[in-house]
């Protein structure tokens, strides 16, 4: 195999299989497909649960049973992409595609992470009003700080993680087992459900929504890249365990999904649907419902599941983030700041539904989530099938034609529903906005047909060309080979002076890189109010001082055999650092570091990163030598 990034590199490999027997072996691979089955059973499924079972009764339970088949097959050969390959998805595109197709399919990636995280927001501002009666506002607000348990439990290593998820998937679980018991179904008529009936625009619109927060596209790559966080043996008969093992993982957990899924569905059609309340579609509503129906007890295990669910969803979707930006990207950054970004781009279409269509129009806007979730699924399904499928990739475990005949029939219906429903919403909404002809011929239809196109792409192009290795592009490199190599000389040595115990150190270790041969630039920056506004005319007494001192150490160097000279610099340290550095054609800078840590060096550790991204030479760091 050829070198890769590590996807999630820091919890890579980091649960080991090896050397285990029965149950302990089952066990060191139960948990990835517990983490992916979170996101089958977040507040998006509530709200279009919730609507389908008060609208329809039962009889849109075979399109949840059927919108669980197709996730346990792709989740399946999602796993599979990453246990043979040792590629996530968006690793897999990254080598497969161009860099804009690429970039097309980050932002559709992102998009749906986006809408996936804001129904993690909305379900958790209201589970928190449910339970305690915090308003929407504040309880929006209060999930930013969910971002500090990410990282908290990232540090605790992968199976705290995990363990942590299938304890929430517990408390949901058992919830809604009682709320069965409270609200008695009607057996026959549930069983009716699972024959399939057509569809009118209004079960389709319900239906797709189901379908996309069933089988949401972030799922699959978090999983291709999950599952790699076992360490495994690489030989065949050791991947085919790894992969049986998922496979068994993955049924466990989606089943239990599903019967969560279905729980609120039979719960919405007994309580509501039942009872003539054909209109829930708030959660807000079913929960005050449950209380005039059945007390208390049914609404509180409601708002406690309700906030489970949404508070392990969003960590998934979080990993989820981390692992598009890098593989479709190339770009690596922090997980506070991945985490903070995909929040606030959350956050804000929540803050401003409740501004201007107020707490109604939340639950309107958690439906539409879903369906955006499921517009984007084909983007993700499609290059999944073509990856495992590839027997040159994937060699003795490429997809079986019975495998691949299901997946792509499942992609098409995807694709085809998708497609009906967005000719049908562009109708309706032309429809009911007169004057919007404009607006839809010269924005909404292009824009269609650009997605449209665009998928047809990704379909079409592992057709006619493949990559001709598995060589992918990761944030940090690849290691480049050694071969010979020669000593580095350098002519001009600058030494960032600051008249503290740095100075010494530095001087030191600039003299070790460049001998006798070398001249040396010593460069001290007066940051003098005077100095920022009059620069170079300036002569205060401090500067004056600071001068004589610099001539002291010039001084000392000449007598030890030294070629030296001063160059003062005016105003912000870092920019007339990195000018004389310039002006000199100094070709090696030895700077001394001030050992901030944490707080400190936010406000004051900044002026080395700053001049390392001024300049264009070596930068060698020195700390102070202790006394």
């Amino acid at each position: 195999m050829n070198m890769n990034s590590e996807s999630l590199g820091d919890v890579h490999g980091s649960v080991d299989t090896q050397g285990k027997t029965g149950w302990r072996k089952i066990a060191a691979f139960i948990g990835p497909a517990y983490l992916i089955s979170v996101g089958y059973m977040d507040p998006g499924n509530w709200a279009t649960d919730l609507q389908a079972g008060s609208q329809f009764g039962y009889k849109l339970i075979w399109v949840l049973l059927l919108s669980n088949l197709i996730a346990l097959l792709l989740q399946s050969l999602s796993a599979r992409l990453g246990i043979v390959r040792g590629l996530d998805i968006a690793q897999a595109s990254k080598n497969a595609y161009p860099r804009f197709v690429n970039l097309c399919l980050y932002i559709l990636a992102q998009i749906s992470i986006i809408a996936c995280d804001l129904a993690e927001v909305i379900g958790m501002a209201i589970g928190l009003q449910l339970l305690f009666g915090l308003p929407l506002i504040w309880g929006v607000s209060i999930t930013m700080l969910d971002t500090l348990l990410l990282l908290f439990l990232l540090n605790k290593g992968m199976r705290r993680l995990e363990g942590f998820i299938v304890s929430l998937i517990f408390i949901v679980g058992l919830s809604f087992f009682i709320e069965m018991i409270i609200v008695e179904p009607d057996l026959p008529e549930l069983a009716k459900g699972f024959i399939p009936t057509s569809l009118d625009h209004s079960a389709l619109y319900i239906s797709i929504g189901i379908i996309g927060a069933t089988v949401m596209p972030h799922n699959l790559y978090l999983h291709s890249s999950l599952v790699q966080t076992r360490k495994i043996d690489r030989s065949e008969s050791g991947i085919r365990n790894a992969i049986k093992f998922n496979f068994w993982d993955t049924t466990i957990a989606l089943n239990l999904a599903f019967l969560v899924n279905a729980a609120i569905l039979i719960l919405a059609a007994s309580a509501f649907f039942r009872n003539g309340f054909h209109e829930v579609a708030e959660i807000e509503d079913a929960h005050k419902l449950l209380n005039n129906i059945f007390g208390s007890m049914a609404p509180k295990l409601f708002a406690i599941a309700l906030i489970a669910a949404g508070q392990s969803s969003t960590i998934t979707g979080t990993l989820a983030g981390q692992i598009i930006m890098e593989g479709h990207l190339n770009l690596r950054i922090a997980p506070w700041l991945r985490r903070l970004l995909t929040r606030m781009l959350a956050i804000v279409p929540a803050f401003c539904t409740l501004l201007y269509a107020g707490e109604t129009g939340l639950g309107r806007l958690l439906v539409l989530s879903q369906v955006v979730l499921s517009l984007q699924l084909g983007f993700a399904v499609i290059p999944l099938i073509h990856f495992t499928s590839d027997k040159k990739s994937m060699g003795v475990f490429a997809n079986s034609t019975l495998v691949k005949v299901f997946a792509w029939i499942f992609a098409a219906l995807i694709v085809g529903l998708n497609g009906r429903l967005v000719v049908e919403e562009i109708s309706k909404w032309g429809a009911e906005n007169q004057g919007s002809d404009a607006l839809i011929s010269y924005v909404i239809t292009p824009i269609a047909i650009a997605i449209g196109v665009l998928l047809l792409y990704v379909f079409v192009k592992p057709f006619i060309s493949k990559p001709a290795t598995d060589h992918v592009s990761v944030p940090h490199g690849l290691a480049s080979v050694l071969s010979d190599i020669d000593a580095i000389t350098f002519k001009k040595i600058g030494v960032a002076i600051d008249f503290s115990r740095n100075d010494q150190s530095a001087i030191k270790h600039a003299i070790m890189q460049g001998g006798k041969e070398a001249d040396y630039v010593l460069i001290h920056v007066v940051e003098t109010a005077g100095a920022n506004y009059h620069g170079k005319q300036v002569m205060d007494r401090e500067t004056q001082s600071d001068l004589d001192n610099m001539n002291l150490y010039v001084n000392a160097l000449e007598q030890l055999g030294y070629r030296s000279v001063v160059h003062i610099g005016y105003g912000h340290r870092a920019q007339a650092i990195a000018g004389v550095v310039k002006q000199d054609s100094i070709d090696f800078l030895v700077l001394g570091s001030h050992g901030h840590k944490t707080f400190k060096d936010l406000i004051y550790g900044t002026t080395v990163d700053t001049v390392r991204h001024l300049i264009t030479v070596p930068v060698l760091v020195v700390k102070p030598t202790r006394k």
